[in-house]
């Protein structure tokens, strides 16, 4: 048994508490969060700070790593998406090295949890040593080329018919986005889904103007963008809807749905998604959008929505680190009104949630084996630049 005590205690299923004591039995489960008060200080592990459980990176594409440091920053997401195609190619050593830092990097940073895109099976074995817990999200695209999406179907469905998640584990075959899934191939997904099985879909929403331009309008850089690939564009006809309402009508409310970056999301959109369904999320990744757009969402559209906001890196190619803690930073500097205990909300339990792991992970609640993080956090509880993180547990 340990017992593991801070200047606070965040639990996430009830307000913080002061001078608490966690305390976790031989295989690192939650028995119970109780006062300090009567407990012999020999027995206790002392810390300063606050304990937070073990964070959940929401979006992360863990096969980019090798890519670090070679796509500028600041070029708006079609350059970053031209540049990432055009760097793809390296040697297999190369990218599993690369996968397998990353991997120990969000181990570092308190990380247990991963939401993680695959287009190719190179993550699976470093995976299958079970080290993290994956929810590994095989996307689908065909740049809305009907004509191919049989195509495109059966080569990613060879992918995810390959990955054998370890135990803890899940995956699912997701659209990438509204802008780049055909009307077939949004129709092939819909049967991958059998009936009575509750899976998490995820899928990128409204990150750049030119999204929401090709399909409200029919217009933008995004038909340049086909064209450039020799892709017809002819075909594509506006909806008159901007991204995340194209994509309601092809998803499936019954899933858990996590719409990810979101950096254009406004009200009426995240209005729109909860009157479509009581199952969804969203899934930021600050960094990232500073990394590509140089914005950020407006966090208060999704604190004055009840939105279940989630924390996500993305990858090495569009971010300095994997750190659920510097997105929280990010975060803190930028749109300071969102208080610590709801950054920490969307760091665990919330991210928990979103990938149907929220009956071990998320929070410190009797019986889970969530992880245990400290957080050197003054008693202002305010994040700085400064804020550093040791994995307890």
């Amino acid at each position: 048994m340990r017992k593991l005590t801070a200047d606070w205690i965040f639990p996430v299923v009830g307000p913080p508490v002061r001078d608490g004591v966690l305390v976790l039995d031989a295989e690192g489960r939650v028995e119970a969060v109780v006062s300090r008060e009567g407990h012999d200080p020999h027995t206790l592990e002392a810390h300063r700070g606050v304990l937070v459980p073990g964070f959940v990176n929401a979006h992360c594409h863990l096969e980019l790593s090798h890519l670090k440091g070679l796509v500028d920053t600041g070029t708006s997401l079609i350059p970053f998406i031209q540049s990432v195609v055009g760097n793809r190619n390296f040697p297999e050593e190369t990218i599993l090295a690369a996968i397998a830092a990353a991997e120990e990097e969000m181990y570092r940073n308190g990380i247990v949890a991963v939401g993680d895109i695959s287009n190719a099976p190179d993550t699976f074995a470093q995976k299958s040593l079970g080290r993290l817990d994956y929810y590994t999200f095989v996307e689908f695209f065909d740049l809305m080329q009907d004509d191919r999406a049989r195509e495109t179907f059966d080569r990613y469905k060879t992918v995810y018919d390959r990955l054998e998640p370890a135990p803890g584990s899940a995956k699912s075959c997701v659209p990438h986005a509204p802008y780049s899934v055909s009307s077939t191939l949004w129709g092939l997904l819909r049967e991958t889904y059998r009936d009575g099985e509750t899976l998490t879909v995820s899928i990128h929403n409204q990150e750049t103007p030119p999204e929401n331009e090709l399909l409200r309008d029919g217009t933008g850089a995004f038909v340049d963008f086909y064209r450039s690939f020799g892709l017809a564009t002819e075909h594509l006809e506006p909806t008159g809807y901007t991204a995340i309402h194209t994509a309601i009508r092809h998803l499936d409310p019954r899933h858990r749905t996590l719409f990810v970056h979101n950096t254009l999301t406004e009200r009426a959109d995240i209005e729109a998604a909860h009157a479509w369904s009581p199952h969804v999320f969203w899934a930021t990744c600050p960094n990232a959008n500073l990394y590509i757009e140089n914005r950020l969402p407006n966090y208060r559209r999704f604190l004055e929505t009840d939105a279940r906001v989630c924390l996500g890196t993305d990858s090495l190619t569009s971010n300095w680190h994997l750190s659920i803690l510097e997105e929280m930073k990010t975060v803190a500097k930028y749109q300071s009104y969102v208080p610590l205990e709801t950054l920490v909300r969307w760091a665990t339990l919330n991210g928990a949630q979103a990938l149907g792991f929220d009956d071990r992970l998320g929070s410190f609640e009797t019986g889970k084996k969530p992880g245990v993080n400290l957080l050197d956090i003054g008693p202002d509880l305010r994040l700085g630049a400064g804020t550093t993180l040791k994995r307890l547990a």
